[in-house]
């Protein structure tokens, strides 16, 4: 037995010495000292060893299992030893090369041309303010003049959340939360994201940006509609540009106006970027109506004033002659890095 024993025990040293991998000493452990492990056999079959025997045979098997133990521990040791010294061979660090500067990320067009417009109104005097994107009923249609079963509603036919909340549809929702407030004279710009149930394709998509404008004061007129929004065209788009009105109709102001710029490629005369007309549609506009100051508790023989409304990604795509919306929102690195 005492033989068998030894036997036993130089193969397992013999395998420990041999292994290469922490894999192959946990392989020699489980095939030796293991529930089904040569040795563990040997001291189940103690009980057909003559019973004088067995305190001695017992001794055996664990001083054999103690060495091992022991084998295995100081193998693991000097192997582990082994691979961090390897480890750290291959991965080396040279101090002396130039470290990678971390990638400088830049603004946005959409935001290039926001704080454009902000700085432009703001220089004017305006504040800017902002307000929820999930509105009332009453503030995004009702408080604009634009009741239940209006025509307008169709337009803007969007996503409810239930029948008095909505994603709004335009940032105009501002205006009539700032005026409610009273606190005038009141003069804001309202940039934010709005929703429309729109089809995507290179101009339209059902989420975008507005940035919409309000003066409400005494003696406020069209002239002063007309003299402010020149100053704005000409700061955004240069010096030359010209300015020009041509009926509209919204509800929520009277009269109501669109405005067109001069063509900033051509200068008016015409050119693909202008389609030939020497003139680009850029935003709409109007005198406030005087219901509209009615359900915002203003007094209409009192005040009055003017308001606008400007998409931001047409901004954006006529500032730096951008052809796709889609290229605005796809975070193409290729598209954005130009700017």
């Amino acid at each position: 037995m005492q033989k068998k024993i030894e036997e036993i025990k130089q193969k397992a040293l013999e395998l420990i010495s041999e292994a290469n991998s922490p894999e192959k000493i946990q392989e020699t452990r489980v095939k030796f000292l293991g529930k089904k492990g040569e040795l563990t056999a040997l001291l189940k079959s103690m009980k057909d060893v003559d019973p004088a025997m067995r305190p001695q045979i017992g001794a055996w098997v664990n001083q054999a299992r103690a060495q091992i133990e022991k084998q295995m521990e100081l193998a693991g040791e000097e192997m582990k030893a082994k691979m961090l010294k390897q480890r750290l061979a291959a991965e080396t660090i040279d101090v002396t090369l130039p470290g990678k500067a971390p990638k400088q990320g830049h603004l946005h067009p959409n935001e290039i041309a926001l704080r454009e417009v902000e700085r432009i109104f703001i220089g004017l005097g305006y504040e800017v303010v902002s307000g929820p994107e999930v509105e009332y009923d009453e503030y995004n249609f009702e408080k604009l003049n634009i009741p239940k079963g209006h025509p307008a509603r169709d337009e803007q036919d969007t996503f409810y959340i239930n029948s008095n909340i909505v994603l709004r549809t335009q940032t105009s929702s501002v205006q009539a939360r700032i005026m409610e407030q009273g606190k005038l004279p009141i003069r804001i710009i309202s940039p934010g994201r709005v929703f429309r149930s729109d089809a995507v394709d290179a101009t339209h998509s059902p989420s975008f940006h507005q940035i919409e404008g309000l003066l409400i004061d005494e003696k406020s007129s069209f002239s002063d509609l007309k003299g402010t929004l020149e100053v704005f065209a000409k700061e955004l788009f240069g010096e030359n540009t010209k300015t020009k009105f041509r009926p509209h109709h919204f509800p929520f102001t009277e009269p109501s106006a669109e405005m067109d710029v001069s063509c900033f490629k051509c200068g008016g005369k015409g050119c693909r970027f202008c389609k030939g007309e020497g003139w680009i549609e850029i935003l709409g506009c109007g005198m406030v109506h005087p219901h509209v100051l009615e359900m915002c508790g203003l007094d209409p023989e009192k005040y009055s004033g003017f308001a606008c409304g400007v998409g931001l990604e047409r901004i954006a795509l006529l500032k730096y002659e951008i052809d796709d919306m889609r290229l605005l929102y796809e975070n193409d690195m290729r598209f954005l890095e130009q700017f």
